[in-house]
């Protein structure tokens, strides 16, 4: 059985975070390199764009959170605590986040995208030119770079998809090479 088909059984077939039954696509929660049950959930239309960035936040849309955060599924719980964290100046949102308890595991791959922390404290990665790098863009080697601990050489004009952000530090980004992960400082990119 697909990951689609195993979140619209474990959903049926509506949105995990506000109960839509219309416009359902499966959401990949980054940093997840991969699409499993665990790192995904069932989003409509209206949470899938505003998540992305795509629509401008609906505060009130968002009140579905209030029963989705309880949900059984660690990925639902990641994705109801990233949006609380988003909407928490909204003043409601804090104290559903007060009440809410993630596990160990569960609270650090909710807080690995940095969503809370407040925009002075989060890391930019920028790349060769200074553009801003985020999670999930695609950047191109400017230089031949020698990888650690292996021979193999990552050829400069190499495309790195899908890459994933180094939330510790501003100047590594991880990405596949040659089916390799691999770390890269990002004065050795330009975004695509």
């Amino acid at each position: 059985m697909s990951v689609l088909q195993t979140l619209q059984e474990r959903s049926n077939t509506s949105c995990e975070l506000c109960g839509s039954k219309t416009g359902l696509k499966q959401y990949n929660i980054p940093p997840a390199l991969n699409e499993t049950v665990d790192t995904s959930i069932l989003a409509c239309e209206t949470c899938f764009n505003q998540i992305e960035g795509n629509e401008d936040m609906d505060a009130n849309h968002w009140r579905c959170l209030n029963d989705s955060m309880w949900s059984e599924h660690k990925a639902v719980q990641v994705m109801a605590w990233r949006m609380l964290q988003r909407l928490r100046k909204e003043g409601w949102p804090q104290d559903l986040l007060d009440m809410m308890y993630l596990d160990d595991e569960t609270m650090a791959f909710a807080k690995e995208t940095g969503e809370h922390k407040d925009d002075s404290e989060k890391i930019i990665h920028r790349d060769s030119n200074g553009v801003i790098l985020e999670h999930g863009d695609s950047v191109v080697l400017i230089k031949d770079l020698k990888v650690k601990g292996s021979s193999m050489v990552a050829k400069q004009g190499t495309a790195v998809r899908n890459i994933r952000l180094d939330h510790e530090n501003a100047t590594y980004i991880e990405g596949k090479v040659d089916e390799q992960q691999i770390v890269i400082v990002t004065e050795y990119v330009k975004k695509l």
